[in-house]
């Protein structure tokens, strides 16, 4: 079986104000061709397939007709990630034809998709997780997880926002899930463990299991250009959640996971993750695991949307799997559209520097003279982005109020430069509550 693993395409996005439906497009041209060169059985895409819930109208019409044209020669699994609406990118997905599956609701997630092969014959098991914002799964997860597995817990606690002496609140009213990345995906994984045994239950042949998933796991190198996802102060999960399937007493009798397709991170990487002793989201002693530490892969966007990505060749993930497991693993290099490129230095070392058509971001240091953001451009006509590191600052380095700076250490930073003092633990738990909140208000009007 031969899947090819992609994820984190933004349509509609713009770098630096300068549009990308070029790039997009040739992408999408990049993408059929290379499905039909390499007979791929079946695509993957891994969320943050829109750039924004509501995209433009020309997106979703390149949308539309790349999988028309994906489907023509293939079959297409798809989810939403943490910039997509759900109900957006999932309408009608009831109603879409086989080769096209869009899974975007929560309470499908433990439902396996079996591909077949070529032939015809039924070849791997794909589990489709859309994002899972904590502050939605922990509440919708539950009932699925008692209704499955049977999982069920006491009367809410106070700190959960719930009154235990409420009438509505019994031993059998399912508690909402810890308020954290690494609770609501163990807990889906828990679900997806419990299909994985049953499907694989009494067949002659292993068949093997591709998780597809769109969250920051630990050990994973961000880059400047992803959403900020914390949740109580954390955006990542645990890589050895997918190996001890969450913690599942079904981890050993499901057979593992092979390969988890991930999405939300643009830089292409692999992770490796240890063999985990511990429940993620119980806080119990996990069973053991299934004997077989899954491929943690990131495919990476398709494009740089950062000047940091400068250095991460853009790709797709072309993965061969069996019964036993994967046995082939190759990276295909996206064609670039529009490079860039940071240049660093002094206003005469600059200048000598040859223009080559790249979308440029200047770091000019030392003193600047008269007129060189105009000398610049002149010099790079693709110039987007300017910064200047003046020889001495007061008070140490500074840190540049950029779209990549972290939010938190800006609040922080001002307080020290305005109240000659770094704010306290408290203060900080402060700032981190109120940008949260906002970040929580903003994703609760999509």
């Amino acid at each position: 079986m031969r899947i090819l693993h992609t994820s984190d395409w933004h349509l509609g996005r713009a770098f630096h104000g300068q549009v990308l439906d070029d790039a997009h497009a040739a992408f999408a041209d990049h993408l059929v061709e290379l499905v039909a060169a390499e007979s791929v059985d079946a695509v993957v895409v891994c969320g943050d397939v829109y750039d924004r819930a509501v995209p433009p109208a020309a997106c979703v019409t390149l949308l539309d007709e790349t999988l028309r044209r994906l489907t023509e020669r293939t079959r297409v699994v798809m989810t939403p990630g943490n910039h997509d609406s759900a109900h957006r990118l999932g309408f009608a997905a009831d109603l879409m034809r086989e080769r096209l599956i869009i899974r975007a609701r929560t309470t499908g997630l433990d439902r396996g998709i079996v591909l077949p092969d070529a032939s015809g014959h039924e070849a791997v098991i794909v589990h489709a997780l859309p994002y899972l914002d904590p502050d939605a799964a922990r509440e919708a997860l539950p009932p699925l997880l008692a209704e499955r597995l049977g999982e069920r817990s006491g009367p809410p606690s106070p700190e959960d926002g719930q009154d235990p002496d409420d009438g509505d609140a019994g031993p059998c009213r399912p508690q909402r899930l810890a308020r954290s990345h690494e609770a609501v995906v163990s807990a889906a994984l828990r679900l997806v463990a419990a299909d994985l045994e049953r499907r694989r239950a009494g067949r002659g042949e292993r068949l093997p299991s591709v998780l597809m998933a769109h969250a920051f796991v630990v050990g994973g190198a961000a880059s400047q250009s992803e959403r900020d996802i914390r949740v109580g102060g954390v955006d990542s999960v645990p890589s050895q959640v997918f190996t001890t399937m969450g913690g599942s007493a079904a981890a050993q009798a499901s057979g593992g996971l092979d390969y988890v397709a991930l999405g939300h991170l643009h830089r292409p990487q692999e992770l490796r993750p240890p063999r985990a002793e511990q429940g993620a989201a119980t806080g119990q002693a996990a069973p053991a695991a299934s004997g077989r530490a899954p491929r943690l892969v990131y495919s990476g966007s398709p494009i740089a949307f950062s000047f940091d990505e400068a250095d991460a060749e853009k790709s797709s993930v072309l993965l061969d799997i069996g019964p036993e497991g994967v046995t082939g693993l190759e990276r295909i290099a996206v064609p670039v559209r529009h490079r860039v490129r940071t240049l660093e230095g002094g206003m005469e070392q600059l200048l000598a520097t040859g223009d080559d058509g790249s979308w440029v971001r200047v770091i000019l240091t030392g003193d600047r003279p008269p007129g060189a953001l105009a000398a610049l451009k002149a010099h790079f006509p693709g110039l987007l982005a300017f910064h200047h590191e003046a020889p001495q600052q007061p008070r140490g380095r500074r840190a540049a109020v950029t779209a990549a700076a972290d939010p938190l250490e800006i609040s922080a930073g001002f307080l020290d430069d305005v109240g000659r003092r770094s704010p306290s633990a408290a203060e900080r738990e402060v700032l981190r509550s109120a940008y949260e909140s906002a970040l929580a208000a903003g994703r609760s009007r999509r």
